[in-house]
This record gives structure tokens, sequence and C-alpha cells, in this order.
């Protein structure tokens, strides 16, 4: 399956990106995160646990993601129930308060019972990801820099 979304934002790539990247806060608006925690974070990568429900179904994944701070991130499965899960940001900076957002990704689970059970919930919430985003950075307070 295949994801593709993107949005223009009245908010700076620095804080999309931000948002994007701090895995640990995604259980607190992705209502379908349950669970979250960094392995490693550094400049160039970062690394987290999720868990996620999707109906009755439940399971975790690992990805360590390449970033560039505040333009790109890409996203690699280190385990879980994929057969293939890669994806990317991408956050084009207009201006110093706005930015186009895009978020792709290309994943198959490796179970066809999973697939049955939950591929549909899954491609959905994955289709609504930009907007959570989006939705999160137009909550936020006014930002400051990261500190990584």
């Amino acid at each position: 399956m295949q994801v593709r979304r993107s949005a223009l934002v009245d908010r700076p790539a620095e804080l999309l990106f931000d948002l994007i990247e701090r895995a640990e806060h995604y259980p607190q608006f992705l209502p379908w995160c349950t669970g979250a925690r960094i392995v490693s974070r550094d400049e160039q990568l970062v690394s987290a646990d999720l868990r996620m429900r999707f109906g009755g179904v439940a399971f975790e994944l690992r990805t360590r993601n390449p970033k560039c701070r505040p333009h790109h991130m890409t996203i690699h499965l280190e385990r879980g129930p994929f057969r293939r899960f890669e994806g990317e940001w991408r956050l084009q900076p207009i201006g110093t308060d706005a930015c186009s957002v895009a978020f792709a990704l290309d994943f198959e689970f490796d179970s066809p019972w999973l697939t049955r059970a939950a591929g549909g919930l899954f491609e959905n919430a994955c289709n609504r990801m930009v907007d959570a985003f989006v939705q999160r950075a137009l909550d936020a307070p006014p930002h400051r820099p990261s500190a990584v």
C-alpha cells in the first residue's frame, strides 16, 4: 500500500520537523499510537519504538530514521509486523513562517491475516498523519528551536 499526502502550513518548517521528530509525544495526539519510546537520538538519526492499536489489533514497531533538520526525515523499519515499511517526510520552508510538508509511506504487512484485520485502518491512519501534525503545529505555542 502507498500513502502520499502533502499540505501547506502557516508555521515554520522547524516547528513541523520538531513535532515529527519527537515521537515520544505521538500518543498525545495520534489516537492509534498507544505508546512511544525514543531508543536513540542525535543530530543525524532518531530511533523509536512505537505501540499501535487499530480496532482490536495491537502491534509494535521500531523505526530508525536518518534526518536533516528541518528538511527531511527518512523512515526505515528495524522490526515490526511488516514485509515492507519505508517512508519519508519532506519539508520545504516558504519564507520564515510557513512551509510545505509532504509524507510518503510504502508498506505491506507480513501477514495476510494482519492485512485483513488492520490494513485498511492503518492506511486510513497514515492518510490522516499530515492533518494530525498540521493541527498539532497550529495548536502549538510559539516555536522555540530544538535542542537535540
